[in-house]
């Protein structure tokens, strides 16, 4: 509870038939103000599993609050977290360089930032509490893999093109997530050197672990904002998102049984 301190400031629905409700919520990191992004099916009745989310680099923009909304339209309680305070959005590659910087620096920052927005989520009145994980995109990725190194109480992690390296590889006996990492095979950022690093790290501590690479993808290939030209670095690929997203609904299957989709009943 050291996080919480979190205050409900806008609630609306979307959607006539999805019924997937938002809330913009602000919480505290020590004195440092945050604001999450809430997202939840208010036509399904009773607790199910939550879902935090990381942003990529650029911060909680637009793209982490879709993902939140399509995770509650799985039926899922989804809170998007946010890892600079006050909601900053990157205007600019620099930018976003200088903040998630300005996190990556500081290992014990991240994980407590990122366990502050789990606290959140474990805290949602239809959340159950027992049976959460985490996803994130590029930096949040990290994020999220972080988490779990930290020995987080969260049954899964899900990386999609997220960076795999850590300044302490040790840690990753204290992880109790099984892990999903979603991969661009081609991706300049994140390359095979440092795959095949994380796989030993994994194997090492005994991690139920399992990595997908998608031929052709780079970095930040779910991402339609990302741009088509994967020459770049980044691009979309809209054959790798589709099937990552599937393997995740596989993943949380496996970890977290059935769940109740709104519109099933």
């Amino acid at each position: 509870m050291r996080y919480m301190a979190f205050v409900l400031v806008a609630v609306f629905a979307l959607g006539a038939h999805a019924e997937v409700a938002t809330e913009t919520v602000e919480y505290k990191y020590g004195e440092v103000v945050l604001k999450g992004y809430a997202a939840y099916d208010d036509a399904v009745t009773g607790k199910r599993p939550g879902v935090l989310v990381v942003h990529e680099w650029w911060g909680l923009n637009a793209y982490a609050k879709r993902r939140a909304e399509q995770l509650a339209r799985l039926g899922y309680v989804a809170f998007a977290a946010d890892m600079y305070g006050a909601g900053k959005v990157a205007k600019d590659r620099g930018e976003a360089s200088a903040l998630a910087g300005g996190v990556r620096k500081g290992l014990r920052l991240m994980r407590d930032r990122a366990r502050a927005g789990l606290e959140v989520l474990r805290e949602r009145p239809l959340c159950d509490s027992k049976r959460v994980a985490a996803i994130g995109y590029c930096f949040g990725g990290g994020v999220a893999l972080e988490l779990a190194r930290d020995g987080a109480e969260i049954a899964g992690v899900v990386s999609f093109h997220g960076s795999l390296g850590t300044a302490d590889p040790e840690d990753a006996k204290n992880m109790k997530a099984k892990v999903l990492v979603c991969h661009g095979a081609d991706d300049p950022h994140v390359p095979m050197e440092q795959v095949i690093a994380f796989q030993e790290e994994m194997r090492n501590a005994g991690v139920d672990w399992q990595t997908v690479s998608y031929g052709g993808a780079v970095h930040a290939f779910t991402n339609p904002d990302s741009g088509d030209d994967p020459t770049a670095g980044s691009a979309y690929n809209a054959k790798a998102d589709r099937r990552s997203w599937e393997a995740m609904k596989d993943f949380f299957a496996e970890i977290f049984g059935e769940v109740q989709v709104p519109g099933s009943m």
